[in-house]
């Protein structure tokens, strides 16, 4: 017992010599990396919907199914005036195949969507269209909305 009351109160030298408690630190904080995670989550889901090239129209739905295209086809789009964009830029009828001839990477094996408006007329979208086929496109498409059923 007199042992056990002697070490108590002197400490037997251990008081005196401080080890240190924690080692190197061999953890990564996680923190600030799920912080920045979320930020650009975040940016990515408000920038996503601005995204969408082109002039906004309101396509006609059709029954047809989406294709899959593995490059990024030119986009022709009449607003419901019967206006024609190239992707966002404007153009006149006498416009359309010099600018397509420019831009079209793979000649006349181009692919090339026609979008028009709901409300534009169907002769005006059939006379673009036959514009670009009689340039010699052959991969002329015309573009729609999938049909929404209630």
């Amino acid at each position: 017992m007199a042992m056990s009351i002697g070490a108590g109160a002197g400490g037997g030298g251990r008081g005196r010599r401080r080890r240190r408690r924690h080692g190197a630190m061999s953890e990564i904080n996680m923190t600030p990396f799920i912080d920045v995670m979320l930020v650009l989550l975040i940016i990515f889901m408000v920038a996503a919907p601005l995204l969408t090239v082109g002039v906004p129209l309101d396509l006609p739905e059709t029954a047809a199914k989406p294709i899959n295209v593995e490059q990024k086809p030119l986009m022709l789009s009449i607003d419901d005036k019967g206006r024609v964009f190239l992707m966002e830029t404007p153009l006149e009828d006498g416009e359309i195949v010099p600018k397509l001839m420019a831009v079209a990477k793979a000649g006349a094996e181009e692919r090339i969507y026609i979008r028009g408006a709901r409300q534009v007329d169907y002769g005006r979208v059939a006379q673009v269209m036959a514009l670009v086929t009689a340039a010699g496109f052959k991969r002329v498409a015309l573009v729609t909305e999938p049909e929404q059923h209630s």
